[in-house]
């Protein structure tokens, strides 16, 4: 398949809320707790939130930038590019980078809405919630149909809040939530207590995945002294351990319908992890008392998770071994790992040699099918695919 002729669907990228997200949003109870922006003396923005400062991280909005100019240290919206935060923006560059539609993570409140879940008032971070989920549905998502796949964070430090908010987001069109690779990092039970059921059941009910994003764990520890390099180089691990926590999980006994979505994980990993999965079944299952109801790991696996990958060549080579219906690309856009505004080319290159069949479910398909999204109900294949996009974008400046 031509590069020019993909349609690409990225289930990973990323927003960085703009300012004024939560005005009129809040109802007067708590609008002076709302989060709002600020900018410091040495010019950075931050978010001033339950007494804390959150920065923007200028690591986390490099799009557009050289690796020269990559840096961790706090910056400001002026220095990023504004298809960081601006949706009308962020339309171009998808289209500049032939990419027809997008899911995206929080950034201010954290990959899973931790800032929520820490925060002091319980009671006014749950209208936080509501007020960023409303925001992100009708304003983010639906002022542009069919380009973006809704996502919402939950107050999941309360089960039966988070079942509600399921379902109210649910009726909305939204079925995903990001939520804790492991909540034991936060503070809540593990996902293996029965704590969870109302909201497992919720995501059941009403059709919903649950997207565990690396890093909403807070487990991942350096060495003192480490260099930044090894953060740098790991952070994918913790995808290993949050498959194998779910895999074996009693929570799949309760709710074998549960699904999952490993994002920014990558894939590579998998083949030797499902060997390894399968054969502890078989030696182990008749003492750890596990039941997979007559099916291998491997097999549950195929089932119950969705993967994706940016740029990762060892696992689209094993994709049989995978499964090629549960493997999705993201984009990463504007993180460092992102391929913006090459993208195209990048997972083209990826994937060549793959059949047509193979490519489509990759790039767009199995997030259609996954997410239940329909973006072709707004326009036609031919105009979504990745030369038509860009096609519109000629004037959108790269650098």
């Amino acid at each position: 398949m031509r590069v020019d002729d993909m349609v690409l669907i990225s289930v990973d990228d990323h927003v960085v809320e703009p300012r004024g997200l939560f005005d009129g949003r809040v109802s007067a109870k708590y609008a002076d707790q709302a989060p709002r922006v600020v900018t410091r003396a040495d010019g950075a923005d931050v978010w001033l939130y339950d007494g804390k400062e959150i920065t923007l991280s200028g690591l986390n909005a490099v799009a557009g930038k050289t690796p020269e100019e990559y840096s961790w240290e706090p910056t400001s919206y002026g220095a990023v590019r504004p298809g960081c935060y601006d949706a009308d923006a962020r339309i171009a560059d998808m289209n500049r980078n032939g990419v027809l539609a997008s899911m995206c993570f929080p950034s201010f409140a954290r990959f899973c809405g931790e800032v929520f879940c820490e925060a002091s008032d319980k009671e006014a971070a749950a209208a936080m919630v509501q007020a960023y989920n409303d925001w992100h549905i009708d304003e983010w998502c639906a002022g542009h149909p069919g380009r973006f796949i809704p996502l919402a964070v939950l107050p999941f430090w309360n089960p039966q809040l988070a079942a509600a908010e399921v379902a109210r987001i649910a009726a909305k069109g939204c079925h995903a939530v990001t939520f804790s690779e492991d909540p034991t990092g936060l503070g809540l039970p593990n996902i293996h207590d029965p704590f969870w059921d109302p909201f497992y059941a919720a995501c059941v009910d009403n059709d919903v995945l649950v997207c565990l994003h690396i890093g909403t764990a807070n487990r991942f520890n350096l060495p003192e002294g480490a260099p930044i390099d090894v953060g740098l180089s790991l952070t994918g691990l913790t995808a290993v351990q949050s498959f194998a926590n779910i895999l074996w999980s009693p929570l799949l006994t309760r709710f074998p319908s549960m699904r999952f979505v490993l994002s920014e994980g990558g894939i590579g990993w998998l083949p030797s992890t499902l060997e390894r999965v399968d054969d502890v079944y078989r030696r182990h299952r008749f003492w750890t008392k596990q039941d997979l109801g007559g099916k291998l790991p491997s097999e549950r696996a195929r089932e119950v998770f969705t993967y994706c990958f940016i740029e990762d060549r060892a696992g689209i080579r094993d994709r049989e071994i995978i499964g090629v219906d549960n493997i999705t690309w993201e984009c990463d856009y504007p993180h460092s790992a992102s391929t913006w505004p090459l993208a195209a080319e990048s997972v083209g290159e990826q994937l060549a040699g793959l059949t047509d069949e193979e490519i489509d479910k990759v790039t767009w398909r199995n997030a259609v099918e996954r997410f239940s999204f329909d973006p072709f109900a707004y326009r036609s294949r031919h105009q979504c695919t990745v030369g038509a996009l860009r096609a519109t974008a000629l004037q959108t400046d790269a650098a």
